[in-house]
């Protein structure tokens, strides 16, 4: 079932929009491209996301980074890896006061960085930034994430 899922990221973007984390914080998977290289969440501004002052709520101007990365991750270096998010910080820079926006981007380079720095079987802890804005393209908040990714065993080379 989850190499299925994971062919296509068209595939995985309707689940995770009724997965209860993000469906009952009013997260939602705008867009996540077939290739898993371009991912597109929205959070709109509802009485339920609303902090004390009526703003979007932190937490979940957090959770809609949570998982993007790792899934996104998943799907491009396949079953041979353990991806997991190992740390995340959120810097908040202005209230966000309607819908917001983050945008998720894999590139070729971090594929390669990636391929590179598993090779031996060793960790790799890449860095990965997301800003969050508003419908005026100005930035809410950034988090910044450390994922942990690794080649299973059973994929590592002998030493």
């Amino acid at each position: 079932m989850k190499s299925w899922l994971f062919k296509k990221g068209t595939r995985i973007r309707p689940l995770l929009n009724l997965w209860p984390p993000f469906l009952f914080t009013g997260i939602r998977v705008a867009e996540l491209s077939a290739d898993f290289r371009y991912c597109r969440v929205e959070l709109k501004n509802r009485p339920w996301t609303k902090n004390v002052n009526g703003t979007q709520f932190g937490g979940s101007l957090f959770a809609m980074t949570d998982p993007i990365y790792s899934l996104m991750l998943m799907g491009l270096v396949g079953k041979r890896f353990h991806v997991w998010d190992r740390s995340a910080k959120v810097h908040f820079e202005k209230p966000g006061s309607g819908k917001v926006v983050a945008e998720f981007h894999v590139t070729e380079g971090l594929l390669r960085d990636i391929e590179q720095a598993t090779a031996t079987g060793e960790k790799y802890l890449p860095e990965v930034v997301t800003d969050i804005k508003d419908n005026q393209g100005d930035l809410v908040a950034r988090v910044e994430r450390t994922l942990y990714i690794r080649l299973k065993r059973h994929y590592r080379p002998e030493l």
